[in-house]
C-alpha cells in the first residue's frame, strides 16, 4: 500500500492525497514536480531511479471499502533536502540514461 506521503522531501511542499504535483521513486520517495524537474534532473537522490506521477487514491468507497477513507494518506513528514555536492557525482552518471535503462 502507498504511503501517499504528505510533502516533498526537497523543499516541504504541501502534496496531499489527490496532488497531481506529487512524484514518487520506485521506493515511494516523494518530490513534487518542480523539485524532481529542477533540483533532481529525474533522479532519485536516494536509489537513482527515475519519478513517475504518483496514483491518486480514491476519495469514494465505489468498491470493497479501497478508498482513502479505509486507507488514509501518510502524516510523517519526511523533509531531507539534497546536498547538492554528494548528490552531483550520481546526477552526473544517471542524468542522461533513460530510467528504464538504470
Amino acid at each position: 500500500m502507498l504511503e501517499l506521503r504528505p510533502c516533498c522531501e526537497q523543499c516541504a511542499k504541501r502534496l496531499p492525497p489527490a496532488s497531481l504535483e506529487a512524484r514518487i521513486c520506485s521506493y515511494e520517495c516523494t518530490y513534487c514536480a518542480h523539485c524532481v524537474e529542477t533540483v533532481l534532473h529525474n533522479v532519485c537522490p536516494n536509489c537513482g531511479s527515475g519519478f513517475t506521477a504518483r496514483p491518486i487514491r480514491p476519495a469514494l468507497d465505489r468498491r470493497s471499502g479501497n478508498y482513502l477513507g479505509n486507507d488514509p494518506a501518510s502524516t510523517r513528514e519526511l523533509v531531507r533536502p539534497v546536498d547538492a555536492s554528494s548528490f552531483a557525482p550520481l546526477l552526473a552518471s544517471l542524468r542522461d540514461v533513460p530510467p528504464e535503462q538504470r
